[in-house]
């Protein structure tokens, strides 16, 4: 397999593109495409402070520094969740994002849930009961609370996330199975600021997830390879499984299948909104993050249940 560019061994075939690339001309296309997305999605300006959720793997840091080689403003973020396993997780993912940071130069806000909180992720999970066994509820609940608090606080214009297309089609073809409305209607490349919420990207949309390794391997950038702990037996990996058997009889199933979503999403040609008024939003009494709860934000209850089942903890 030759490079469509220069002739020479391809390193990268990209069978639903009909592409191959060799190593030089893969790390111009990546980058190149990731440009287009961002003009095509309307995702933010040149001038704009861009905070990316950084989590160690290959996608968050993929994505920091396809956009610090573009020229963006873009600063990272990493929560540190508690969360060990077989290997201790958090510790090894924040070790190899601060050695990426260091390496390039680049600012690194780091959010540790325990010292900010008084415990980590799993015993907060345990706590409140949420998640039937498993912390992710909590963990999701946490990083879209800490996400927003941060780009809120420290002045960013938008938040960005390693979401890539793998992720994306999976999800949407969660919310397909089971007809969730709600959670369709808001899955997008763009989610627009309002009521004190952050306005949230994901320029790696269209990227497949072998293509975020492929550029994570040919860049040199070294990244967590496990999975979370909590991860296994998940339903989207599930998902993520079915629409790989897909693909490898059908190459491009995955794209065609999440952006013909986006085409009728914007048409409007699929789905037609609820004529309801949006869930009134005001800030919560606590942490002032917008709320439809009365007084607490879901991210603050947790907390005040985790005080009262221990009363020792102070949150530092």
């Amino acid at each position: 397999m030759k490079c469509k560019k220069c002739g020479e061994k391809a390193s990268v075939n990209m069978r639903q593109h009909k592409l191959a690339l060799c190593k030089e001309h893969y790390l111009e296309w990546m980058p190149e495409q990731t440009e287009r997305f961002i003009k095509k999605y309307e995702m933010f300006a040149r001038h704009e402070k861009i905070l990316v959720a950084v989590s160690g793997g290959k996608d968050s840091l993929g994505l920091w520094d396809i956009l610090t080689r573009l020229g963006y403003h873009a600063d990272g973020l990493y929560l540190g969740l508690g969360i060990n396993g077989g290997i201790n997780y958090s510790h090894e993912s924040q070790r190899l994002t601060e050695k990426f940071a260091n390496q390039h130069g680049l600012k690194l806000h780091i959010v540790d849930i325990e010292k900010e909180y008084g415990q980590p992720i799993p015993v907060l999970s345990e706590i409140s009961h949420r998640g039937h066994g498993k912390p992710c509820a909590v963990c999701g609940l946490a990083k879209r609370h800490e996400m927003n608090r941060i780009a809120r606080d420290l002045g960013y214009d938008v938040l960005a996330t390693g979401h890539n297309l793998d992720d994306e089609a999976a999800v949407l073809f969660g919310n397909t199975l089971s007809w969730s409305a709600d959670f369709l209607l808001r899955q997008s490349p763009v989610l627009a600021s309002t009521g004190g919420l952050a306005r949230k990207v994901k320029p790696l949309c269209r990227f497949y997830e072998r293509e975020m390794t492929a550029y994570c391997l040919a860049r040199g950038i070294e990244y967590i390879y496990e999975e979370c702990p909590f991860a296994e037996g998940s339903q989207s990996i599930y998902y993520k499984e079915l629409l790989n058997k897909l693909e490898t009889d059908r190459p491009g199933a995955k794209l065609t299948f999440y952006l013909r979503f986006l085409e009728a999403r914007k048409s409007g040609g699929l789905f037609v909104e609820k004529d309801s008024k949006q869930a009134h939003l005001h800030p919560c009494a606590k942490c002032g993050q917008p709320t439809s709860a009365p007084e607490l934000c879901s991210f603050c209850r947790t907390i005040e249940k985790a005080k009262e089942v221990m009363p020792t903890v102070t949150p530092t």
